[in-house]
């Protein structure tokens, strides 16, 4: 499958590379048998554990052999996993009964289920240069590609592969770790500003809110958060709706969270996997950003769009390594919807990002906040046929001598996405000084079919040198990787 390229001055080269999903890269899950996503009744746990208990000694260690040879080979920890998910339903069994070693193991694995993350599609790439890494060539680089993987029920987590660009613009891809991998969810800090905005929305930022949170720092932990509430229900004699507001603050904080891995595992086999209701459905679109503060300091950023099958809603990636990633709410109205993509640095001392919260153009949101997004100022309507039904950003604004590239996609008419591009003022980015009339890349014979037909699209390319390294989806269903030069990109564009 390679794309079309769709205008003549700007000669895109297809790398050749093919993501395509891989049904074998598989996690486990906890599963209870009764409790699926769909259907009526209650949980049938009573029963399965009474027949493991039942099952004789022989059958049981049959049973855990078979077990080890068709999974053994797929999973880094098997046992440890077993044991694991064995403890989550050992309070339903009798403290007198002992299970044997296998026994324990085979019941772990009958609540055990695993999940292919990319059992259905492979899609929305974004891609960053690596943290502390080069290539093994002068004048290598190395990135990170981060990568949506949907799997059964169309839920949707946030992978990522490991590559090298060199100096003379070429493209490789390491092949992932065999072991995929997620991460607990713990507690981490909540932003009291994004909880007004986020209860406000909610139309609850009221008496019994601002009770709670106007005592509390702009910071603070789920403890603080505990004794506020505590507070807040000794004065419910005289106050209204405090369960419905309390139910709302713990909705808000579940959002938060920190998800570690393991240093020992390879990038490549890290998940993060949604964790909270807001995203119980998915995590999508990641927009990944390599951010460098006034100070030097850097730090990787991504927004994405947290989906609970029915509401979308955008939220934060934070890290400094790519082994610990912290997750929070966004607020405001900049920040509603989908296609919020971070500046890479302040810009007079401001965050800036691309929006798109009214649907359909690309704005400008300014803050001195990087969760909080009050209003964006439109920079680019629909004009061309091609995206004639909206428009969107494809990842975060490259900055060139230039201005701001900004790589975006249009959707025109047979919900046709192509991929084009416009330039932005350097110092006011609400400038838009030269844009493409035409699509860089649009789907062509060999790239419209997929998932979602007639698609290709990008969360984020990154520049080394004059090479623009932008991966894209075809499909909504593979991935793949192009290269064009910046210079000719920019001579293309006409204000």
């Amino acid at each position: 499958m390679t794309a079309v390229p769709s205008i003549g001055a700007v000669a895109v080269h297809d790398t050749g590379i093919l993501l395509e999903p891989d049904h074998s890269r598989v996690i486990t899950r906890f599963f209870v048998p009764g409790q699926e996503d769909v259907g009526p009744g209650d949980s049938r746990a009573a029963a399965v554990i009474d027949r493991i208990i039942q099952l004789d000694e022989g059958e049981v260690v049959a049973a855990m052999r078979d077990i080890e040879s068709r999974f053994e080979d797929r999973h880094e920890m098997l046992h440890d996993i077993l044991e694991l998910h064995a403890s989550l339903v050992s309070n339903r069994i009798d403290p007198a009964i002992t299970l044997t070693s296998d026994r324990r193991l085979l019941l772990g694995a009958a609540f055990t289920h695993e999940y292919s993350i990319e059992g259905a599609a492979l899609c929305n790439p974004s891609a960053v240069l690596c943290p502390g890494q080069a290539g093994d060539g002068e004048g290598d680089a190395a990135f990170v590609l981060s990568v949506r993987g949907i799997g059964e029920g169309h839920r949707s987590s946030i992978g990522f592969r490991t590559g090298v660009v060199t100096a003379a613009g070429e493209v490789m891809i390491d092949e992932p770790g065999p072991f995929p991998c997620t991460a607990p969810a713990s507690p981490t800090v909540h932003s009291r500003a994004v909880v007004h905005a986020q209860l406000a929305a909610l139309d609850d930022d009221h008496e019994n809110a601002a009770y709670v949170l106007d005592a509390l720092p702009a910071q603070f932990g789920d403890a603080e958060l505990d004794a506020r509430i505590a507070a807040l229900v000794a004065n419910k004699a005289t106050r209204r709706h405090t369960a419905t507001t309390i139910a709302h603050l713990r909705r808000v904080a579940t959002s938060s969270y920190r998800s570690t891995f393991s240093a020992a595992s390879e990038l490549s086999e890290r998940v993060l996997w949604p964790h909270s209701p807001v995203e119980r459905q998915g995590m999508e679109d990641a927009r990944f950003v390599r951010f460098v503060e006034d100070s030097g300091a850097i730090a990787y950023y991504a927004t994405y769009t947290a989906f609970d099958g029915v509401d979308v809603a955008q939220h934060l990636i934070a890290t400094d390594d790519f082994i610990s990633f912290t997750i929070s709410p966004m607020a405001g109205a900049a920040a509603t919807g989908k296609g919020l993509a971070l500046f890479p640095r302040r810009i007079g001392g401001l965050y800036m990002a691309l929006s798109r919260s009214d649907r359909e153009t690309n704005s400008i949101a300014i803050s001195d906040d990087l969760s909080c997004w009050p209003t964006a100022h439109p920079i680019q309507t629909p004009l061309r046929p091609w995206e004639i039904v909206q428009l969107g950003n494809c990842g975060s604004p490259i900055e060139t001598a230039a201005g701001w590239l900004v790589l975006t996609h249009g959707v025109g008419a047979m919900r046709t996405y192509s991929l084009g591009a416009i330039l932005l003022d350097l110092d006011d980015p609400r400038q838009v000084i030269a844009r493409l009339d035409k699509p860089i890349i649009t789907p062509g014979r060999d790239t419209r079919d997929g998932y979602v037909p007639n698609v290709v699209y990008s969360c984020g390319a990154f520049a080394h040198g004059d090479t623009l390294v932008m991966p894209y989806g075809m499909g909504d269903q593979a991935i793949s990787i192009a290269t064009l030069s910046i210079d000719q990109l920019l001579g293309a564009m006409h204000c």
